[in-house]
Order: structure tokens, then C-alpha cells, then sequence
């Protein structure tokens, strides 16, 4: 992608990047893989400004669907994904396998997975709102305390984080595991 960039937050936690079709990746830099901006792409901030308007008021909870024009690059599986993240309304949270359901493709809760885990525009497309058939936190390139975050501020019900067993929005903890298997703590045994 080539187009413009700018980096915001302390420590330039997101970088937002667009070009001439719209916002085509919404980045978090504090992740397991920050972004450099490749060296066609310029800095600025005045393309963002809906951008960053839009997601304050979503901080905010003021705002729950985002109107800006997206410009995502992927296959037309991954832009078929995305488009049906889109319809999953605030607050609400659907297993993979209902997205691959969904998506007429029963059996393909996996493929949909790597789609939704390389989704450029988390938060705007909304790939935390897909949670574990078990109602668990499972991967988010923010990292499961964003994802948590998220869901929280939006209200969502959800069960508990993959690997913690830690309640989540007042949900029931779920039982403990049986004597001799494998836990946060240690997880080979």
C-alpha cells in the first residue's frame, strides 16, 4: 500500500494509514509486530481527522458504527470476512463458527479465524466482537487486554480470557480444570 501515515497516541501506539480509496489499516504498534511505515508513504494528519473524530466518539460510547470509506486489501475471502464482521452489532460477540456459518462456509471456523486475525482496520471492522465457541477471549493483534477492553466498553457479555480462567464483565468463572491438567500456570503439563 503506498499513501500516507501518521502515528498516534503515546508512544505512537496506532498508526493509521490510507490511501486516495480510504483508511486501509488501523495498526497497533504496542503489539507483537509493529509496523514501519514504508518509505513512498508520507506523514500526515489532516486525511485522519473523520478517522480520529469517529473512534474518540467510539471511546467515548457515543458512536457505534463507523461511516468512513475503508479501503482494506485482501483476498475475496478476507474482504468477505471483513464485510461480515461489519453486520455483528455493538455489544454483540459471535463464535467463529457462526461467522464461517454466516458466511455460508459451515466447517471453516479456522480459515475464517486467520481471516478475522489479519483484518487491517480492528476496532472499525469490529474482529473483536469474535470470541471462542466457549464464549472465551482468543487472539487479537492488541493483545487480549485491548480486546477485553473493547468488548467491556461496548457492553458485551462474554465468558472468560482463553488462558486466565479470569471472569470477564461478571460472567460466571468457569469450573475449575481436573487435578493433573494442564493450566495458565503450566500449560504443558
Amino acid at each position: 500500500m503506498s499513501g500516507i501515515f501518521m502515528l498516534k497516541g503515546r508512544g505512537a501506539s496506532r498508526l493509521l494509514a490510507a490511501v486516495a480509496a480510504g483508511l486501509g489499516r488501523v495498526h497497533f504498534q504496542s503489539g507483537p509486530r509493529p509496523l514501519r511505515p514504508a518509505e513512498a508513504w508520507r506523514e500526515s494528519g489532516a486525511p485522519f481527522e473523520a478517522a480520529l473524530a469517529q473512534l474518540g466518539q467510539y471511546f467515548r460510547g457515543v458512536r457505534r458504527v463507523f461511516t468512513l470509506p475503508l479501503a482494506p486489501v485482501g483476498t475475496r475471502f478476507q474482504l468477505a470476512v471483513w464485510e461480515a464482521l461489519s453486520a455483528i452489532p455493538y455489544g454483540e460477540t459471535i463464535s467463529y463458527a457462526e461467522l464461517a456459518r454466516r458466511l455460508g462456509r459451515a466447517g471453516s471456523a479456522r480459515a475464517v479465524g486467520l481471516a478475522n486475525g489479519a483484518n487491517p482496520l480492528p476496532i472499525i471492522v469490529p474482529c473483536h466482537r469474535v470470541i471462542g465457541a466457549d464464549g472465551s477471549l482468543t487472539g487479537f493483534g492488541g493483545g487480549l487486554h485491548i480486546k477485553r477492553a473493547l468488548l467491556e466498553l461496548e457492553g458485551a457479555a462474554c465468558v472468560a480470557d482463553l488462558f486466565s480462567g479470569a471472569t470477564v464483565s461478571g460472567a460466571p468463572a468457569e469450573a475449575p480444570p481436573p487435578a493433573g491438567a494442564a493450566t495458565a500456570a503450566d500449560p504443558l503439563r
